[in-house]
């Protein structure tokens, strides 16, 4: 770990910096860098061997914090706990937080198994699939353009550190779906085969569409397979995360 240095302004450059990305969901695209806070999204980082540009620590944390996340961070900073209220966006002051590189845009991989992300809006829901992409074996993920940023921090938090293990692509179009090479699959509630009688592909490509308005059309076209989930307890559609849950892990299971 680099020698510590203590900062106590808050008009100091980085922590002004720090508090644009910590606070705009897509100020990582502008400065090139992503904002981790709180222990396990720190962890998970680590453990996934990426090396931090600046790591944060809360003063009230310093030195406990420090000894017990090994870290090898270019830079280390502690700052007061004021300050680093100023920056976090919990509830609860973290002890640590990282400032990563932001990743560069990776080439995409036709045959990977997939999840296309069409226009999801809610952080939520976009960072819970991406831990079920992740669970289940999916290492690409598509966001067309409409869904959430996936490097915001909401998403990162709901994500709990899924990021690391995904091969991550923004704002892509129909035509990279389409140069895909691997099967497409789509849902919805009203047509299509049911879901526990098909016969899933595997490895695929699964479209999880907009909270509102389900999957595009142009992107429907696209689908060798349509499928609708049973639901017997009477209701007319299932949250878009608890949906991908349940398509995602049944290629898996039938493969």
């Amino acid at each position: 770990m680099s020698s510590p240095l203590h900062i106590t302004s808050r008009d100091n450059p980085l922590l002004k910096r720090l508090r644009q990305i910590a606070h705009d969901a897509t100020a990582y695209r502008k400065h090139g860098q992503v904002w981790l806070e709180g222990d396990h999204l720190c962890r998970a980082a680590l453990a996934r061997g990426l090396q931090p540009v600046v790591a944060v620590f809360s003063e009230s944390n310093w030195p406990s914090s420090h000894i017990d996340i090994d870290v090898s961070a270019i830079k280390t900073v502690i700052v007061p706990d004021a300050l680093m209220r100023d920056i976090t966006t919990l509830e609860t002051l973290p002890n640590v937080g990282f400032v990563l590189d932001w990743p560069a845009s990776p080439t995409l991989q036709a045959g990977a198994a997939t999840l296309v992300l069409d226009r999801v809006q809610d952080a939520g829901n976009v960072g819970s699939m991406l831990r079920c992409a992740a669970a289940f074996g999916y290492r690409q993920v598509l966001a067309v353009k409409g869904t959430a940023a996936l490097w915001s921090g909401k998403v990162l938090r709901a994500g709990m550190g899924a990021h690391f293990g995904l091969s991550l692509l923004e704002g892509v179009g129909v035509a990279d779906v389409r140069a895909l090479t691997v099967p497409v699959l789509v849902t919805s509630s009203h047509q299509g085969e049911w879901l526990h009688q098909a016969q899933l592909p595997w490895p695929c490509a699964w479209v999880m569409g907009h909270e509102g308005q389900g999957v595009s059309p142009e992107l429907m076209g696209l689908a060798s397979h349509q499928v609708r989930i049973a639901q017997p307890g009477g209701e007319e559609s299932l949250n878009v995360a608890a949906a991908a849950a349940i398509c995602l892990h049944s290629s898996v299971a039938r493969a």
